[in-house]
């Protein structure tokens, strides 16, 4: 079907648990609770067909983002993809390097998808202690055979005290091999974690004039850099590279419970994966009323957030996960912002 709408809602769609890497900063696996779980293919069309008529109703186009643990470990994945395709739905993949032939990518392209994402988490040392032994190696062949294949390719980091000062030189890496899209997010902490890695303001506000510095040094390559953490608002604000509205309206920072949700491969629906967020659940309740349910309300509770009368709060919010994860509340004021924070603290 042809869709002409404006606007766009994002679903992150988890369909197993099955993974073949234990990341040190997995949210998955660190969570003790964890118990695996494979949304059936039955089930993953009742969640689409559920999705699609929301996004139909609410008048705005669908994309779904297709994630795991690794997608590609489906034995179904042909016939799931296959469905989404003749669906017109678009679709992207958040997957591991290790399966990702060229046979593979081209069937892939073949079918719509738009965009495949894999992660780097430092420089070879580093992000094979923190994901697994040889994956360094095989997300770089991954991403040459994405570019062969058509696909765009995204690479996603996530930062902590253990790699944030290698990032300059993982970007200017990416950048030679001609990756379409670069983003980091911080690590969020997990219910294991005895060490929060933790980066202090300053530290962050140093890391990010660095970083900005280094795109403005690849701004004419071919690699594109998105500035995925809403404290880059602060940053540019600062800087005089962003300027308000004059009205109250929220234009920007987190979308979690505004304009995406997940879905786990049990059919919960949590409005961001990063931390505990259940509002129901995708194979019980449609989306239109999870969407405007109870539940969900209190990520929406604005007024309870310690950043509320912020100038920028229309605009940033920071990270209501890194929040959560370090203090328990995601009301609280993320814990990386360094404005009126004295900077030797």
């Amino acid at each position: 079907m042809d869709r002409v709408f404006e606007h766009w809602f994002g679903l992150q769609l988890h369909i197993t648990d099955d993974c073949d890497q234990r990341c040190e900063h997995c949210y998955i696996f660190n969570d003790p609770s964890f118990v695996g779980h494979n949304l059936s293919f039955a089930d993953i069309q009742k969640v689409v067909a559920n999705f699609e008529s929301f996004c139909e109703e609410m008048a705005c186009n669908p994309h779904i983002a297709i994630t795991g643990g690794d997608p590609l470990l489906r034995k179904d994945i042909w016939e799931i993809l296959e469905y989404f395709n003749q669906r017109n739905i678009r679709f992207s993949i958040m997957g591991n390097p290790f399966h990702l032939t060229q046979q593979v990518a081209d069937r892939l392209f073949s079918l719509g998808c738009e965009k495949y994402q894999l992660s780097i988490d430092g420089l070879e040392e580093t992000h094979d202690k923190i994901r697994k032994k040889g994956s360094f190696a095989a997300t770089l062949e991954a991403l040459q055979v994405l570019k062969n294949s058509g696909i765009m390719s995204q690479v996603m980091m996530t930062i902590s005290k253990k790699n944030y000062m290698e990032t300059p030189a993982v970007v200017r890496l990416l950048e030679k091999k001609s990756v379409h899209n670069f983003a980091f997010a911080r690590y969020c902490p997990t219910p294991l974690d005895k060490d929060l890695d933790y980066i202090s303001p300053q530290e962050y506000k140093d890391f990010l004039s660095t970083m900005w510095n280094v795109y403005q040094e690849l701004a004419n390559g071919k690699t594109k850099f998105s500035l995925k953490d809403h404290l880059w608002t602060l940053f540019l604000f600062e800087n005089g590279l962003f300027q308000l509205q004059e009205d109250d309206m929220i234009y920007e920072g987190c979308g979690y419970a505004i304009h995406h949700l997940t879905v786990l491969p049990n059919g919960e629906v949590y409005a961001c994966r990063r931390f505990y967020s259940s509002i129901g659940n995708a194979l019980k309740t449609p989306f239109k009323e999870i969407f405007f349910g109870k539940e969900i309300e209190q990520y929406r509770d604005y007024e309870k957030m310690e950043c509320y009368k912020c100038e920028l709060f229309n605009y940033c919010r920071g990270c209501p996960a890194v929040s959560y994860g370090t203090y328990g509340s995601f009301y609280k004021k993320d814990p990386q912002c360094w404005k009126n924070i004295d900077s030797k603290k």
